[in-house]
């Protein structure tokens, strides 16, 4: 029987539908490679062995009684931990929600569901998806696969560490200001960050509610295709989802203009990525695509901007964490008597959050003051929508642009994480993207050379980042399988 480990979702559906082995089978060996390689990653938080198999036998059943599956069916999958599972555990990474268990199924389970797809677990995060490198878990950190004493990415770090240690065929993580995409990156995987409201949000725990997007992680730029087709969509119970106007795209490189803006080719930027990725846009123009140098007048803004509108949204949603409904509570705790209900109120928040989670619902709640309202939040929605139009604007000349997605390749565990203001510019090149609310696709496009853990050299993988027109996804995925075609041919 053929390796199953590392198989990609249409080469794994082929052998279902051949019967080369069974889903059950399939899923055998990714809860026995979980057991394996997780003890040195840490990417699960939680195991649905007994939800996996009853879900594997049904889909064999199909199959025995000659009844068509869909793409997804029998197809081991992950979900991070702060989309819901009914019946199984969500704690968003954090100690508030420790031993929350989720109630209904997130509308993207439904549908991945609905196609018979296989949920192995949920995957570890940083602390309410606050985080670039998954260190701000409140349970444990996660480590990369390609080098274990560096980060996997954050804050899907763990949907990112589960696939590129072939531990599940793809991952659903959550997308805020880069949090698909540059684990991806890190990882040397395909991260897709759809177009605000392209896929339902009923069913993910909010973080900043006008920038949360789910998105894929996955092997190949086919596979995001495939898992983004099963879980796009309008949905009645999130008001702001719509429905893809783009089913297919029928792209000729040479007819595609690509716009490279100067303002992300800037100092603070990695010597080696800058290089990988201006050789990845070379290749484009060698395949006949021509390269537009493009302004974006107002990306150095984006930073900042993100780190009031995302923290101010923050400090709104999680006020709901106040002891008396769900998750934690010092109510009930013996270690802290709480004497009245002011009491249960912030000894249940200081002991359940963790410190970057404090850190942003205190910058937020500031900047949404009496006195500083206009002066921040206001004044950073105005810059968002100065952002937005320098990307209309660019798009009336380009059909997609291309950026790095990091400024540099995975950092060592524990280099960033005392630092807030370094690790927040980690996303640098990510954030207006969800400011903008545009698709946004990373993908693997070559490496940079490092001194591992051992002392030796190694190789680390660096993500060309593919923005494109509000909802099409299938534009970017196209642009992004030229490359992928184009880079196996030159490897092999």
């Amino acid at each position: 029987m053929r390796e199953l480990e590392g198989l990609t979702i249409k080469e794994a559906h082929q052998g279902l539908l051949k019967k080369e082995f069974s889903a059950l089978e399939l899923c055998k060996t990714y809860l026995y490679e979980i057991e394996r390689e997780d003890k040195k990653i840490s990417a699960f938080l939680t195991i649905t062995e007994d939800l996996a198999i009853s879900q594997a036998k049904e889909v064999d059943e199909m199959i025995s009684q000659g009844r068509e599956i869909p793409d997804l069916a029998g197809i081991p999958g992950a979900i991070k931990d702060n989309i819901l599972v009914e019946d199984v555990k969500c704690t968003a990474g954090s100690k508030i929600l420790e031993n929350y268990l989720a109630p209904y199924d997130a509308t993207v389970i439904k549908k991945l569901k609905d196609q018979k797809a296989v949920i192995l677990g949920k995957t570890n995060l940083d602390e309410f998806a606050m985080g670039s490198s998954t260190e701000n878990s409140a349970f444990f950190p996660t480590k990369n696969p390609l080098d274990l004493k560096r980060v996997p990415g954050g804050s899907s770090g763990g949907p990112a560490a589960a696939v590129a240690a072939n531990e599940c065929f793809y991952a659903l993580g959550s997308d805020t200001g880069g949090s698909v995409r540059q684990p991806a990156s890190f990882c040397g995987l395909v991260g897709l960050k759809p177009t605000y409201g392209a896929v339902s949000r009923y069913g993910l725990i909010a973080f900043a509610s006008s920038l949360d997007q789910i998105g894929p992680i996955t092997k190949t730029v086919e596979d995001a295709k495939t898992v983004f087709e099963a879980i796009k969509g309008k949905d009645p119970l999130d008001s702001t989802s719509l429905e893809s106007k783009i089913e297919n795209c029928k792209l000729k490189i040479e007819n595609l203009r690509i716009g490279v803006p100067k303002e992300y080719f800037i100092k603070g930027l990695d010597p080696e990525v800058e290089n990988v990725i201006k050789k990845a846009i070379k290749k484009y123009e060698e395949l006949g695509a021509e390269i537009v140098e493009i302004r974006l007048p107002h990306a150095e803004y984006a930073l900042p901007c993100y780190y009031i509108i995302a923290p101010s949204e923050a400090s709104a949603n999680l006020a709901r964490y106040d002891g008396i409904k769900y998750g934690y509570s010092e109510a009930k705790s013996e270690k802290r008597k709480a004497k009245n209900l002011l009491d249960v109120y912030l000894y249940s928040r200081e002991e359940g959050f963790g410190d970057e989670v404090r850190r942003r619902i205190m910058l937020g709640t500031y900047a949404l003051s009496a006195g500083y309202y206009e002066a921040y939040y206001l004044r950073a929605q105005k810059v968002r929508t100065k952002i937005l139009e320098d990307f209309t604007q660019a798009f009336k000349e380009v059909e997609a642009i291309f950026t790095p997605t990091s400024p540099t390749p995975a950092f060592k565990i524990g280099e960033k994480i005392d630092d807030p203001l370094k690790m927040y510019l980690s996303d640098i090149f990510s954030v207006s993207v969800n400011l903008a609310g545009l698709p946004a696709l990373s993908i693997p496009c070559g490496f940079v050379s490092v001194v591992n853990s051992q002392g030796s050299k190694a190789n680390l993988p660096v993500g060309l980042q593919i923005i494109g027109k509000p909802f099409e996804e299938e534009k970017i995925l196209a642009i992004g399988e030229i490359f992928k075609k184009t880079y196996d041919r030159a490897r092999a």
